[in-house]
């Protein structure tokens, strides 16, 4: 009996010794379960942070970025991206060709099947509006076994860097043209005079007016170069101080009565005596030459040319030069301060004007916090106005 006894007392002690284990077990096993979903939960949440961030990163990108994968399917494509091809980002799960319309770009990405980048690739899209220039650089992705696993395409926008090439090829050509002409009658008239001339009093005379003329205008057109030059680079170092605007028309108009009453025009100083702007004296003059200039070259012969002003709101004054010519086409209204720009080539040419005037008024105008703009309609006239900012008492 004893024995029996201590014989179900072991094995009751050793099953529940399983038992007991058996439980820890189990315990333990749901503790290593729980963990595990914890750790998965919180890399999770770190990879979802992570591609918030990253998606986030490729969102302020400049360039278009579009990753695919093997299928020619968006993976990713950022904002850039949509704004190039005119489509909402992300876009997962589309096509590339569904999404870019555009059978090149397409073609870009199935090169990158046979080689791993592509570097350099131009591409002009034809819309609506003016053509848009792109460069393509993409790069193949392979999985670990080296087979093709997608694309990086990458785009940079380049129809501003050629819209620039496109002004300063212009611009090249214009000041040589501006310069060709000038040059070849002062060379004419030296040849003229070196062949002889130079022994006719009269000949000599006349050829040497040419010269002293045309000199005069090569001089005229590298100063607004170089003055174009200094504006466009910032180191113009304007001073600006209280100008009375009266009193500063009133000079430029005393400085233009003899050319004024060649043509038969009056100029009238119609600026009220108190206003008075924050200007740099020397650079308004400038301003006002150019615009008084203008007027009397282009407005009607015996006409009249009116100088006003009137304060604006926000603590600017407006000035104002209206002239009684024939007018400025409508078409030619938005482009009137480009430089070289002539409503009409001829007249312009003729008058001795740089072609940079109105350029020039435009920058200085500018640089000091104000805007500039023409108002004008056909046989009746044309008004520039400009606007600075007005002095404070």
């Amino acid at each position: 009996m004893l024995l029996s006894a201590i014989l179900l007392t072991a094995a009751v002690a050793a099953g529940f010794g399983w038992w007991w284990e058996r439980g820890r077990g189990i315990a333990s096993e749901a503790r290593h379960r729980e963990a595990m979903t914890r750790q998965r939960a919180q890399r999770e949440a770190e990879l979802g942070e992570q591609t918030q961030r990253t998606a986030a990163l490729f969102d302020r990108m400049v360039e278009g970025l579009i990753v695919v994968d093997a299928n020619g399917e968006i993976r990713l494509a950022n904002r850039a991206a949509g704004a190039l091809f005119a489509f909402t980002a992300p876009a997962t799960g589309r096509s590339l060709l569904e999404t870019v319309r555009h059978h090149e770009v397409a073609a870009v990405a199935a090169r990158l099947g046979r080689e791993s980048e592509v570097l350099g690739h131009d591409l002009r899209i034809d819309g609506a509006g003016a053509p848009r220039f792109l460069q393509i650089n993409a790069l193949a992705l392979r999985d670990r076994a080296g087979a093709h696993d997608g694309a990086i395409l990458v785009f940079h926008d380049l129809t501003r860097i050629r819209e620039l090439e496109a002004l300063r090829q212009e611009f090249v050509a214009n000041v040589s043209h501006e310069l060709r002409t000038p040059l070849s009658l002062v060379k004419s008239a030296a040849e003229t005079l070196l062949d002889g001339g130079k022994d006719d009093p009269a000949t000599l005379g006349r050829f040497l007016e040419i010269i002293d003329r045309h000199a005069n205008r090569l001089t005229l057109l590298i100063d607004d170069l170089l003055l174009l030059s200094t504006l466009d680079s910032g180191r113009m170092r304007l001073q600006p101080q209280p100008v009375a605007l009266h009193s500063a028309v009133q000079e430029v108009v005393d400085d233009f009565s003899a050319r004024a009453k060649h043509r038969g025009t009056s100029l009238v100083n119609g600026v009220p005596l108190a206003l008075v702007a924050r200007a740099d004296p020397d650079r308004l003059r400038q301003v006002l030459s150019n615009l008084v200039d203008n007027a009397i070259k282009y407005g009607r012969v015996e006409g009249r040319t009116v100088l006003s002003a009137e304060t604006r709101p926000e603590g600017m004054v407006e000035i104002k030069i209206q002239d009684d010519g024939p007018g400025i086409p409508p078409e030619a209204q938005s482009r009137i301060f480009e430089r070289f720009y002539r409503v009409d080539k001829a007249r312009s040419r003729e008058q001795g004007g740089t072609g940079l005037g109105l350029a020039i008024v435009k920058h200085v105008v500018q640089a000091h916090g104000g805007e500039v703009r023409v108002e004008s309609s056909a046989g009746a006239g044309t008004t520039f106005c400009f606007t600075l900012p007005q002095a404070s008492k």
